[in-house]
């Protein structure tokens, strides 16, 4: 029997998988219950457990609000880097795997994976599915798709993630086999990343957006809105269930509100925790809260002789008041965090690590130590595009001030914020989403070398450790390999996560189907395909 192996059948997945990958016992469990996971052709995610108290209905049109849009906005998969280009790319396109509610890896264009060390990998494909333009699906498409990103001409935002990808081959019209440089056990997961989803081989021009998703490009306008009309072709049948779908950008909170209750538009993203009273309370609008690995850090670039000081990396984490942050910013809509990535709710998440407590003792004392008290200190960037940024750097600037810092805080527009402040200040805020898995949240944000790299820290040991967890098929000693890291970077690494939040959309609740999967807000981004408009 194959180690590692999931495919399209009749099984069900056993209650006990847990959040964040397949592990390798995962893996046995589910071959124990009968080597299959659940998906059919046709079958509904997992997270849209609503969708089954009531009968999804055909036709209508909804209008979707995200928080951010400009004019980078994007419908090249590689390039993607915010929530609406991830909503855009499960419209369009589709990935060899997708997650259900659990974080579990579903089958998607892939019908299995089969490895026997998890370093080579084969992918059958589903077959009949077709392109919006009429072309068949076929491994040379995946080949592509895949392998572009590890070209440095493509600038692709996952180009860390896919350097691990040594080889992919098509060993047949519809199966292709993946090389790894070393094993990985969460290879069904890292396929699920949104910028992994399948494009045509050869394409280089993106304007149409000619995918396999359930959407057929319609209008789209950078900064501006992006309409997605029915693909009848799709090939999960019965699906998507919606004519029409427009996505919009509203990067002002209260106005993404307002348009929400006014019946401008029926599905809002990232609802501010202060307003999640007013929407409830209204007849007709309800609140989806989804419990997240989302977090708003606080980047001190390494880059700066001040900001880079671990001792002034130190002193500022010690000014979080962590549980007002929690009870006050985000009204309780989020758990406590300590400075590394993974939240309380990830099987790799290590409890064993000593909470960081709010000290202004120790903050004076590494922030002296640093040369910051009684000289100027480079601003902090916030803005409302970073969740909760703006009200988080202010009580830090009440706290500093107590012990004799000077902070600034430099209030920026939602507007162009990733594109021209993120990661480019000695001090600002980053937002990141959700990543289900261990390996591509630390690969694509701590990794020495890699592009999101917010603070441009550097560690040997913790690249050694990454790729040491990689090819660990043992959970136990996987798991204790990944708190070493949490451990590394929670100590030395140039961020502070303070908290991490619930994603709080708003919804019409003629609005139907909608479900919570935890690697992002609007059901993880594929919303547009799981809704019906029940008016």
């Amino acid at each position: 029997m194959d180690l590692f192996h999931f495919d399209q059948g009749a099984g069900t997945v056993s209650d006990e998988t847990k959040p964040g990958g397949f592990s390798r016992r995962d893996m046995m469990r589910v071959l124990a219950a009968g080597g299959m996971l659940a998906t059919g052709a046709g079958g509904m995610l997992a997270g849209a457990s609503s969708a089954f108290a009531d009968t999804p209905k055909k036709g209508g049109r909804i209008r979707a609000a995200y928080d951010a849009s400009s004019t980078a906005d994007t419908l090249d998969p590689a390039k993607g880097s915010t929530g609406t280009d991830y909503i855009r790319f499960f419209m369009f396109y589709s990935g060899l795997t997708q997650f259900d509610a659990s974080l579990t890896p579903q089958p998607a264009l892939a019908e299995s994976f089969t490895s026997s060390d998890a370093k080579v990998w084969v992918i059958k494909l589903r077959k009949g599915v077709t392109f919006h333009d009429g072309k068949a699906l076929d491994a040379a498409d995946v080949v592509y798709s895949l392998m572009r990103h590890k070209n440095p001409a493509t600038g692709s935002k996952v180009k860390s993630v896919a350097d691990q990808f040594e080889d992919i081959k098509a060993t047949g019209p519809n199966e292709i086999q993946i090389t790894l440089t070393q094993p990985n056990a969460d290879l069904p997961s890292i396929l699920a990343t949104p910028q992994l989803v399948i494009v045509k081989n050869g394409v280089t021009d993106f304007s149409t957006a000619v995918g396999t998703g359930p959407f057929k490009l319609k209008t789209f306008k950078p900064g501006v809105t992006t309409v997605g009309a029915r693909n009848a072709s799709y090939w999960r049948p019965g699906k998507p269930y919606l004519d029409e779908v427009e996505l919009i950008g509203i990067s002002d909170d209260a106005a993404r509100v307002n348009a929400l209750l006014s019946g401008d538009v029926h599905l809002i993203a990232a609802v501010d925790p202060r307003a999640t009273q007013r929407v409830a309370s209204t007849p007709g609008y309800a609140i989806q809260e989804t419990k997240s690995g989302l977090y708003t850090d606080l980047i001190m670039r390494r880059d700066n002789p001040l900001t880079g000081n671990p001792d002034f990396v130190q002193g500022m984490k010690y000014l979080f008041d962590r549980e007002q942050i929690r009870s006050s910013v985000f009204r309780g809509y989020a758990v406590v965090g300590n400075d590394q990535p993974i939240p309380p709710s990830h099987r790799y998440f290590f409890a064993g690590l000593p909470q960081r407590p709010y000290d202004l003792d120790r903050a004076k004392f590494h922030l002296q130590k640093a040369g910051a008290v009684g000289t100027a200190v480079p601003p902090i960037f916030a803005t409302t595009a970073a969740n909760g940024s703006i009200e988080m750097a202010v009580l830090m600037q009440q706290s500093a001030q107590k012990i004799g810092v000077d902070l600034a805080v430099n209030r920026v527009p939602t507007d162009g914020y990733w594109s021209n402040h993120w990661m480019k200040h000695p001090l600002g805020f980053g937002s990141i989403n959700p990543r289900p898995s261990a390996d591509v949240l630390f690969t694509q944000f701590f990794k020495s070398d890699a592009p999101w790299n917010e603070s441009g820290w550097k560690s040997a040991q913790f690249d050694q450790l990454l790729l040491a967890a990689r090819a660990e098929t043992d959970d136990a000693k996987r798991k204790q390999i990944y708190a070493d890291m949490q451990t590394i970077v929670s100590n030395e690494g140039g961020i502070g996560i303070p908290a991490f939040l619930s994603l709080l959309d708003g919804y019409d609740v003629r609005v139907k189907g909608l479900g919570a999967i935890p690697t992002g807000g609007m059901m993880g981004f594929s919303f547009a395909e799981n809704v019906w408009w029940s008016a």
